[in-house]
């Protein structure tokens, strides 16, 4: 019985072939090894950034819980002040550092909780004083098509009971220039005080022309003036230099400022706010 045999591997001698089995070149292995890492790079970097971002929002969130109960600082404890002040620097160490970034800056920022004396004089005032009240503070920064600096606007929400809007009867804003002087201070040149924005409560629109009898040309008029009444009072004398102050921004992002005033005037915590009307 004939038997069939699987040809050799290899061809008889003589005609005998040499196979040579070449290595990798270094670029096809370069190509390769990128191939294989470079997404894996890319996932670990997302997932890092994720993490950290996570971290971040969580010491914010400290940071706001600690104010919470503060009334803005004004009844702030000393074990209060302490734990808001280590919450504070503990988000700050996550923004240090990098310079400031005059696009996210721009727009108005509510102040949250600040220790600053001149500030908190305010709300001492509004809570030992039936007739005087305070609303809502606002930082409005108008930088963004600036490179080094812009304006800066404190507003001040305050009010007259019985006389004008509760909370909102009058606004009282602040101005000044600022310029950036190192990666994350800005100094302040203070420029002009205005009153504006009165709002009459409905009790002295009564009083003023009662809706009971015929609206005179000159009640008309007076609540015309007292609505549009606008008085400016600038800062400093003329031919010196305005009063002014540093400014020292430790955090910044999309919805959260944080700033220090230099030389021990207190810190400020802001949170993004609507556009001022």
């Amino acid at each position: 019985m004939d038997l069939a045999f699987v040809p050799p591997l290899y061809p008889p001698k003589g005609n005998r072939a040499i196979y040579e089995v070449k290595p990798f070149s270094s670029a096809l292995h370069r190509n390769l090894y990128s191939q294989r890492t470079s997404p894996c790079l890319a996932t670990a970097a997302t997932q890092t950034s994720q993490a950290s971002e996570f971290v971040v929002e969580n010491k914010k969130h400290d940071l706001l819980r600690a104010i919470q109960e503060t009334k803005r600082g004004l009844v702030a404890t000393a074990d209060q002040r302490s734990s808001i002040e280590e919450a504070l620097v503990s988000v700050e160490g996550y923004n240090m550092g990098l310079p400031i970034d005059l696009i996210k800056l721009d727009g108005t920022w509510r102040l949250a909780y600040t220790s600053a004396p001149d500030v908190l004089i305010l709300f001492e005032a509004a809570a030992r004083l039936p007739f005087f009240q305070v609303g809502q503070i606002f930082q409005k920064f108008e930088c963004r098509d600036q490179s080094n600096g812009g304006v800066i606007r404190n507003v001040v929400r305050w009010s007259i009971p019985t006389l004008l809007e509760e909370q909102e009867g009058a606004t009282l804003l602040v101005s000044a220039k600022f310029d950036i002087v190192s990666a994350r201070n800005i100094y302040l040149q203070f420029e002009e005080i205005t009153i504006q924005n009165i709002n009459v409560s409905e009790e002295l629109q009564a009083l003023i022309a009662p809706a009971i009898l015929p609206r005179s040309f000159l009640s008309l008029q007076i609540l015309q003036f007292i609505r549009t009444f606008r008085a400016q009072i600038p800062v400093g004398n003329p031919g010196r230099q305005s009063v002014g102050g540093l400014y020292y921004l430790s955090y910044l992002d999309d919805n959260m400022l944080l700033g220090r005033a230099v030389g021990g005037g207190g810190v400020f915590v802001f949170t993004r706010a609507q556009p001022l009307k």
